[in-house]
């Protein structure tokens, strides 16, 4: 199980591992409960662990680096029911989270969303090569979609005279009737 196939749900308690995405959603399977479901992307919202960063008296930091920081601690989980104990253990395994913007609701999934990693054998790590592959492919991508643009004006402008010219054609034949008609008259 890869690190950035993990998820939180809005909505849903626990963690997820996406086994498959959909234009409307995305199939998951709980990594407590082993159950696969569909989740709508109507409904909740998809949050991979890889994105989410913890507020830091300096600049935020990925989620990565307060778990690595909690690994390497040793220091025995505290209790998440117990705020102080949270507050403490956070100010002691990573002195420069913001306690004043990291609440103790967020410490508490901290904590519970490791000990579900660490349950599953989950390797906390960033995978760097694939975002290096995606930027590399992000230009091509848009490089194919430019010669795009332009067929897509000249339609439009196609379209445009299009109708202009139809107009003018009714409008000439308009006039041409009563010219047509004056001449009948005069007859």
């Amino acid at each position: 199980m890869e690190y950035n196939r993990i998820v939180a749900v809005t909505g849903l308690p626990g963690l997820y591992e996406i086994v498959s995405s959909k234009n409307d959603g995305a199939l998951v399977r709980g990594l407590e409960d082993g159950t696969t479901k569909f989740v709508s992307s109507r409904v909740h919202n998809l949050s991979h662990l890889e994105s989410i960063e913890i507020y830091t008296t300096g600049e935020n930091v990925n989620l990565v680096d307060v778990l690595t920081a909690m690994k390497e601690s040793g220091d025995a989980l505290p209790d998440v029911k117990d705020n102080t104990a949270l507050k403490a253990y956070f100010e002691k395994i990573y002195p420069d989270m913001d306690q004043e913007r990291v609440y103790a609701s967020d410490m508490k999934k901290m904590v519970k969303w490791y000990e579900v990693l660490q349950k599953n054998g989950v390797e906390i790590k960033l995978t760097e090569e694939e975002e290096t592959e995606e930027t590399e492919e992000a230009p091509v991508a848009a490089e194919e979609a430019a010669p795009a643009k332009p067929k897509a004006k000249a339609k439009a402008k196609a379209t445009e005279e299009a109708p202009a010219d139809a107009a003018g054609e009714e409008g000439a034949t308009e006039e041409a009737k009563p010219k047509r008609t004056r001449k009948k008259k005069e007859d």
